[in-house]
């Protein structure tokens, strides 16, 4: 993939679309939010994108809507490609705070028409928000543990797309993984971990058998971490509810992985 596959067929890079927001069912869900706790190749687009930032004003990341209003959406290149120029600022230490102040807070209260989902993890120096330089309304966001997905995780993933027309979601992996180290460390040992956590480990050993297996090697908690993410992808781009979006293009699915050192997301090869 390039950075040509964010054009849209009319050689644009992505346009608005309007998701029809009139129901009575649709009005008061807008106004209520959802969010939950709880081959290895690469290449980023931050660096790509981050050069045209210059001195340019912030480019609003998500529409707002009210009760009875249309909800306008960008395409999902578009929607893409604003995370990605946030996260570019992160990486150069070129932070606006967007959609940050008491007035979009006041705009917000009336509805909202978040540009993305993000899947990721709970770990704490992975804060959606902060790393795509965004604010608030601009994006619902689901972490569990290593992104492990439940029936109840992915009722939140679905809500964003099918409520309201999100059109991006992305799923983050991320370095240093604690709940995959956990999981690896648990399934190399042959050790079952207390309560809830084994639930983690059973759910990651699926990317560990593909990425690890026959012999385990250095590298082993990365590549599961991201065996685990396309895993996830795939997972969501079956998903019955999200499928038919996806084939019509109004939504697209991608993993990423963050990289904690530098603070650039790159998109997981071959999407």
């Amino acid at each position: 993939m390039n950075y040509g596959e964010l054009l849209d067929s009319s050689g644009q890079v992505g346009s608005n679309r309007v998701r029809d927001a009139s129901l009575p069912r649709r009005r008061f869900l807008r106004t209520t939010g959802i969010v939950v706790g709880g081959g290895v190749g690469l290449f980023s687009l931050a660096g790509s994108v981050g050069g045209s930032l210059g001195g340019a004003a912030v480019t609003s990341m998500a529409g707002t809507a009210g009760p009875g209003d249309a909800c306008a959406v960008p395409s999902p290149a578009r929607a893409l490609d604003r995370l990605l120029r946030g996260n570019a600022r992160w990486v150069a230490g070129e932070l606006r705070h967007p959609h940050q102040s008491v007035e979009r807070r006041e705009a917000q209260a009336a509805g909202q028409c978040p540009l993305a989902t993000v899947v990721t993890c709970i770990d704490s120096r992975v804060s959606p928000e902060v790393l795509f330089d965004a604010g608030i309304g601009d994006l619902f966001v689901v972490r569990t543990a290593a992104h492990v997905l439940d029936d109840i995780a992915t009722g939140s993933v679905e809500y964003g797309p099918h409520e309201l027309g999100t059109p991006l979601i992305l799923v983050l992996g991320h370095g240093r993984c604690g709940a995959v180290t956990a999981a690896v460390e648990a399934i190399r040992d042959r050790s079952k971990l207390p309560g809830h956590l084994q639930t983690i480990v059973e759910a990651v050993r699926p990317a560990y058998e593909s990425a690890c297996r026959p012999e385990p090697t250095r590298d082993c908690v990365d590549r599961t971490i991201h065996a685990h993410t396309r895993r996830t992808v795939g997972e969501l781009r079956r998903d019955p509810l999200l499928a038919s979006s996806v084939e019509k293009g109004r939504l697209r699915i991608v993993g990423g992985y963050y990289a904690l050192d530098t603070g650039r997301v790159s998109l997981l090869r071959g999407q």
